[in-house]
């Protein structure tokens, strides 16, 4: 669980990012999962907008994000959500938190 400075933190890291994917009308699955999993491995932080076909609301997928990821969600703004899930691999971990 993240502390709120830590949040704030992460929140101010993830500002300058773009999202990198994106949930549209089929929502969240588990190769996105995977994929997503990936991706949090190696950058540690990252942004996924959900498109205006999304059934779900945002605050949805990110809990189904946060669920199928372990990630923590840092942030939901708008349609864009921001996670965070420290790397496993030593070598990998970029992000040292307050």
């Amino acid at each position: 669980m993240l502390s709120g400075k830590q949040k704030r933190f992460l929140r101010a890291e993830a500002h300058h990012l773009s999202p990198i994917y994106q949930v549209g009308k089929n929502g969240v699955s588990e190769a996105m999962c995977k994929d997503i999993v990936d991706a949090l491995e190696k950058r540690e932080l990252i942004k996924v907008q959900v498109l205006q076909n999304c059934m779900d609301t945002p605050k949805d997928v990110a809990g189904e994000l946060s669920e199928g990821t372990r990630a923590e969600v840092v942030q939901v703004i708008g349609k864009v959500i921001v996670l965070y899930k420290e790397a496993t691999e030593k070598e990998n971990r970029q992000i040292k938190l307050p």
